[in-house]
């Protein structure tokens, strides 16, 4: 039986660990040839654990050429590009705005924002060539609610939500779907590394009274890269256990 994705070229970013390696392995289980892109030098092990499908590629998303360079990586081994997953995302350090540190939040920006956009915008005519391509971006739950002392991750999942409709709308008519889903508190290394009781609050805070786990994530970005998805774009999906639904 065929895969969901099967025959498909993906490029993922922030495949090095947590969500972006579940959803690399995911891909690859249904059918696709990935480029496993991360910062990290992680990359690596998700590839040789996922097999000759898998190829990882060492990236900063926030830079032009890295960015060129992963998106003709997907062309040059697997003859073209179908998917994005631009998942990539740092959080930032936990400051009031009024404290906020300029550099800090300019790096926030620069991967989370600019790294998505240059995604796009490298990834779309590819995908034009053939034919037409799925984007997925990763947003949060911060995209549309705020959490104190994250003003820039907050305005960069902000500005990934904007981005993705912008894109949708443009595109629909050559065959490009855009969206993105917008995950709670997910059981990765950006909720590991926040305050405990930063956490607990969320977690008391969520109906389901837990934390999400990769492989969820994975299910959905697997489906919005699909052709079960086919009429859905410019849309953001909450996956966060019921939290903005209080």
């Amino acid at each position: 039986m065929a895969g969901r994705i099967e025959g498909k070229v993906a490029v993922v970013t922030g495949a090095g660990y947590g969500m972006g390696a579940a959803i690399a392995e995911r891909f690859v289980q249904e059918g696709a040839s990935v480029i496993a892109v991360d910062i990290s030098g992680k990359q690596n092990e998700v590839a040789a654990r996922l097999g000759k499908k898998c190829l990882p590629f060492q990236a900063d998303v926030s830079k032009a050429e890295d960015v060129r360079g992963m998106m003709q990586a997907a062309k040059s081994n697997f003859g073209g590009l179908n998917i994005l997953c631009n998942n990539a995302g740092i959080q930032g350090p936990l400051q009031k705005t009024g404290d906020y540190d300029e550099a800090a939040f300019d790096r926030v920006l620069a991967v989370n924002t600019r790294g998505v956009f240059l995604g796009m915008k490298y990834a779309i005519p590819l995908m034009l060539e053939n034919g037409g391509g799925n984007i997925v971006n990763t947003a949060s739950m911060a995209s549309v609610v705020a959490f104190p002392q994250l003003v820039a991750y907050n305005a960069s999942k902000g500005a990934v939500l904007m981005m993705t409709k912008t894109a949708a709308v443009e595109y629909a008519e050559q065959n490009i779907r855009v969206n993105c889903f917008c995950p709670g508190s997910i059981k990765t290394g950006m909720l590991d590394g926040m305050p405990q009781a930063y956490v607990d609050a969320v977690i008391q805070a969520n109906p389901v009274k837990r934390v999400g786990q990769p492989r969820e994530i994975a299910d959905l970005a697997l489906f919005l890269a699909s052709d079960e998805a086919a009429f859905i774009t410019g849309a953001e999906i909450l996956i966060d256990g019921g939290y903005t639904a209080l």
